[in-house]
């Protein structure tokens, strides 16, 4: 499969995340890639912590980096995590924000290294045993980059646009637009292939089967009938969220009850008549991966 640039908007300002600290190639970094130094903490109800979890899973890191699993639905009133404060007051003297997952923590310092997804993901790409395959492999990282801005502006931002309360006609339909022409380019870059890029499982893979997740299972229930019939067309998009879900890697990790109830206590929007219309069972497509007793 050749390489073609994948065009995407440009880049929405996010908040910046309270960690951002980097995995280094040797003990000069601070961080460096060792076995049994660090730890995940999330929870696989949240797109990032499913992102990781997945990311994890591929690269084969259950005994080099051990992962905690968090409630669904934290469980503090500032939406985040009673069991991640410690971690936070050790790394920012009197640090009054919410104690938020994902996190890298360092075993050795009791403290946080990261809390920016991105990073974590390509970091532990270095934790890979044996040479393994890598996610970011050298030549595709505009590539996956073009997916991750697709995937965060053209589908997740766009879908919110399009069922936001209150919102008008007029921008509902030029959101459902964008979000359309983003499921489109990506359904005739997936005709005829298995993955996104260089027919190999990348970080690209995981950015868009976790955001296919999210769509149908968050955003679609604030999207019209006919909205969801219209995204639910695009059938290679769709076939190939299903053969992921059978993958070991990445359907173990669903958590379609958790998912709901984190969404149910964090949404303000209305429901809409294609919360009735579901497009995948994702939790029959995953129960065909011999690792589903693992869920």
């Amino acid at each position: 499969m050749s390489i073609t640039p994948l065009a995407a908007v440009p880049s929405a300002r996010r908040t910046a995340p309270v960690f951002r600290g980097r995995i280094g190639r040797d003990a000069r970094s601070g961080h460096y890639a060792v076995p049994h130094r660090y730890r995940l903490h999330l929870s696989t109800a949240c797109p990032d912590g499913l992102r990781l979890a997945v990311g994890h899973s591929l690269l084969g890191l259950d005994a080099g980096c051990p992962v905690t699993l968090l409630p669904a639905v934290p469980d503090c009133p500032d939406g985040g995590h009673s069991a991640l404060r410690p971690l936070y007051e050790a790394g920012a003297h009197h640090y009054t924000g919410p104690a938020l997952g994902p996190v890298l923590s360092d075993d050795w310092s009791g403290r946080i290294v990261s809390t920016h997804t991105p990073d974590i993901l390509r970091d532990l790409d270095r934790f890979r045993p044996g040479g393994g395959a890598r996610l970011y492999p050298s030549g595709l990282e505009s590539v996956i980059e073009a997916v991750e801005r697709m995937c965060a502006e053209g589908i997740e931002e766009a879908a919110q646009r399009a069922g936001r309360a209150g919102a008008g006609p007029a921008e509902r339909a030029a959101a459902l637009d964008v979000l359309l022409d983003t499921l489109g380019r990506l359904e005739r870059r997936l005709d005829g292939e298995s993955y996104l890029a260089d027919d190999r499982l990348t970080a690209a893979d995981i950015e868009l089967w976790v955001t296919l997740v999210q769509l149908d299972t968050v955003h679609r229930c604030h999207l019209d009938a006919s909205a969801v019939h219209r995204i639910a067309g695009h059938r290679a998009l769709w076939a190939y969220a299903r053969r992921l879900a059978a993958h070991p890697a990445f359907g173990r990790h669903l958590d379609l009850d958790g998912i709901a109830r984190r969404h149910h206590g964090r949404c303000q929007g209305l429901e809409a008549a294609g919360a009735a219309v579901q497009i995948l069972d994702w939790m029959g497509h995953a129960a065909e991966t011999p690792d589903a007793s693992r869920r």
